[in-house]
């Protein structure tokens, strides 16, 4: 990851209501789920969703996908991967094994992919 990239991805992550929004749909799975749900979720206006997610999607956090007349959020779990390991490439002095508790889980399998707690705070 280049360092402009993991900027971009910090910047998105930094502000509350994107980070509650990134981690339901990281706990979501590669299935991601519909915009609606995750505004139900949280709380959060439609139209203050919409400028939430672009931000997150612009910065390569979030993929959408149309499914009939609904937008599906998903995490992209590469990207989050690849900023995980930008932070932690030369952590822990030389010591990687310091580091593992901050490796990426690998995702859900798909059948668990609709499963999440119901309250994100």
């Amino acid at each position: 990851m280049e360092k402009t990239d993991a900027v971009a991805a910090l910047s998105a992550l930094a502000q509350e209501h994107r980070l509650e929004i990134y981690r339901l749909l990281v706990q979501a799975g590669p299935g991601g789920i519909p915009a609606g749900e995750v505004a139900s979720a949280l709380g959060i206006a439609p139209n203050t969703l919409t400028f939430h997610l672009d931000r997150l999607r612009h910065a390569g956090l979030v993929s959408v996908a149309r499914q009939g007349r609904s937008l599906i959020y998903a995490a992209r779990y590469e990207t989050m991967t690849n900023l995980l390991g930008y932070l932690t490439e030369n952590c822990c002095g030389g010591q990687p094994g310091l580091c593992e508790p901050s490796a990426a889980c690998p995702p859900p399998a798909k059948s668990q992919s609709r499963k999440r707690k119901e309250t994100v705070r």
